[in-house]
């Protein structure tokens, strides 16, 4: 493989394309069909009418919104959770660090139905249930491990001399993180948003839950017509949740790209005018 690496890029194009690419193609052909019924290959009649349903659907676009806010809340959330509790445990000696960690990955382990149940079981008593804050709160247990862990294994590769020499050339604490911590903490916070994102957003269970019906999201929308509605609707919501993914992290990704140009930039310049 190393002697060929057109062979190696020709293999890992093929992998790309079945596991990721093909399965959208019945979804495509479903959400373009009319009646497409087993053992038939390729849909018999042809219609516009899922998308037609979608688009002009007004609850689709307020679920999509939700869904985004949400998702941004909560992500945004998890990094102010997530960066002083890595922080804290990575760099400091804190007795039963492992049962803090056990707490944090908790979620990841125990069935989201058992949390969620004794979640919902607290919130009706603070009036928590049926709002999008307590949407927001609950989405919090299942996503802020995948962001924790991604910023945790970013501070572990962030060395103390670093912030040792801007102390010494008299940074204060805040310039410090600013400028010397955030910057390297960076792509893992990205990295751990971008999961934060899809994981808030695909959420169902929680939020019907907790949202009781009240909180539409995109998944609470899609559900009826997977378990027994329009395939063809189905579809066509499921392409489009898919683009929403597809759009979030790819708007991150410029984000950072972004930053680290408009970063490397202004560091040039500061070295010519010195």
């Amino acid at each position: 493989m190393k002697k060929h690496p057109r062979l190696l890029s020709l293999f890992l194009f093929l992998g790309l394309f079945i596991f990721v690419i093909v399965p959208f193609i019945p979804l495509i052909l479903s959400s373009l069909s009319f009646g497409w019924r087993w053992p038939d290959v390729f849909p018999q009649a042809w219609s516009l009418r899922a998308w037609e349903y979608v688009v002009n659907d007004g609850r689709t676009w307020q679920a999509v919104g939700i869904s985004l806010w949400i998702a941004l809340v909560v992500t945004s959330v998890n990094i102010l959770l997530a960066v002083p509790a890595a922080n804290a445990l990575v760099r400091y000696r804190v007795r039963g660090r492992w049962l803090f960690e056990a707490i944090i990955f908790a979620p990841i382990i125990i069935p989201p139905f058992i949390s969620v149940m004794g979640i919902h079981l607290s919130f009706l008593r603070f009036g928590l249930t049926e709002t999008v804050l307590g949407v927001v709160l609950a989405h919090i247990a299942p996503t802020l491990p995948y962001l924790f862990r991604a910023v945790m294994i970013s501070y572990q590769t962030l060395s103390v001399d670093w912030e040792d020499q801007a102390r010494m050339l008299g940074a204060g604490a805040v310039p410090r993180f600013f400028h010397v911590v955030l910057p390297h903490l960076l792509p893992g916070i990205l990295a751990g948003a971008s999961l934060s994102v899809l994981i808030s957003l695909s959420q169902y269970l929680i939020t019907f839950i907790i949202g009781a019906g009240q909180v539409v999201t995109l998944p609470i929308l899609l559900f009826p017509f997977i378990s027994g509605g329009d395939p063809s609707v189905a579809s066509a919501y499921s392409l489009l949740y898919a683009a929403i993914a597809i759009a979030a992290l790819a708007g991150m990704d410029a984000a950072l790209k972004r930053y680290y140009q408009t970063n490397r930039a202004s560091q040039q310049e500061k070295g010519e005018n010195a």
